[in-house]
């Protein structure tokens, strides 16, 4: 598990690409980082960048991403990020009743069924009930977990 209390944070960044064509045209990419505040999330998706772009680009909007965890993958085919809403399934212990509560998760795969699969191994590994609700691909480029290292052992973090 992470130490760190890492938030999500979600970094559009604009820069001249030079297309296939060999034509530059001027894009807006979206990538993911884990940071302690705004602050920080500006400076690492800055240094990240530095090793990707050669030449300027601007960052034009961080904002706090609208998940709780991230599910990464180590297949080589799983170049995509899933957002996924499950649906966790509680009973209040005052009343017996059923309540459900929705939360959000990035996942990586190469397919939607890859990014299904995904959450089942990691749900599966749980004693918590839920349903996955919705499962939609993202335009997101890429996402840099603090450290770089995927942790696909880890369980996730859920709170009632």
């Amino acid at each position: 598990m992470r130490s760190r209390t890492a938030i999500w944070f979600e970094c559009k960044i604009q820069y001249e690409k030079i297309m296939e064509d060999g034509l530059q045209k001027k894009v807006v990419e979206t990538y993911t980082i884990d940071a302690l505040s705004f602050t920080e999330a500006e400076q690492r998706i800055m240094e990240e960048m530095s090793s990707y772009i050669s030449g300027e680009f601007t960052i034009k909007d961080i904002k706090i991403a609208a998940y709780k965890e991230v599910f990464f993958s180590d297949e080589d085919s799983a170049d995509r990020w899933y957002k996924t809403k499950l649906q966790f399934i509680t009973i209040d212990e005052k009343t017996a009743k059923e309540k459900k509560s929705s939360v959000n998760y990035l996942v990586n795969a190469g397919t939607l069924n890859g990014a299904v699969k995904n959450i089942d191994e990691v749900m599966g590994g749980t004693m918590i009930d839920y349903v996955i609700s919705s499962v939609a691909e993202t335009s997101l480029m890429d996402v840099f977990e603090y450290g770089h290292e995927s942790r696909p052992d880890d369980k996730p973090e859920y709170e009632k």
